[in-house]
């Protein structure tokens, strides 16, 4: 996948892509937008926005435990700097499958725009050549159980 960004077009998407998910940050804001305007269910925004945070939390204390290097081309080097030594599992990943899944189920309409959003940003780590695939995929599995567990709550159901 690290070959693709040496498309111009491409490396400058991922870069991007990269920069706007660290920390989840776009993730954060876009929920902190969706709480502004949908004043009718803010609460359940600042729930979903709360669910991305935790996602990429876990992620952060799952690298800390595994420690896993991140790759090494020898034919290429990363098209990014990143935070973090450590790759598994991509925090990116985390935060943006964990909005896909929160901010769809408030927005129906907007999963249209999140899910492959989140799913170009998963792809975007493996571009700049930062994570191996089974990062991105564990990454994403963690975001989508935690959205998942929270979802109740998210919704303002008692748990």
């Amino acid at each position: 996948m690290r070959g693709f960004g040496t498309d111009r077009r491409v490396g400058g998407a991922a870069r991007l892509l990269s920069f706007s998910g660290e920390h989840g940050a776009l993730w954060l804001a876009a929920g902190i937008t969706g709480a502004v305007a949908d004043r009718e269910r803010r609460a359940a925004w600042l729930r979903a926005t709360a669910l991305v945070g935790t996602a990429h939390l876990a992620s952060m204390c799952v690298k800390r435990v595994v420690r896993r290097p991140r790759p090494r081309l020898a034919t290429r080097l990363p098209l990014v700097r990143t935070a973090g030594r450590y790759s598994f599992p991509s925090s990116h990943a985390s935060s943006a499958t964990a909005a896909a899944f929160a901010f769809g189920a408030l927005r129906p309409a907007g999963r249209r725009l999140v899910t492959p959003l989140a799913a170009a940003m998963c792809v975007s780590r493996l571009v700049v050549g930062v994570h191996y695939p089974t990062d991105v995929a564990a990454g994403a599995l963690l975001g989508g159980v935690t959205a998942g567990l929270g979802a109740k709550w998210m919704r303002g159901a008692h748990v």
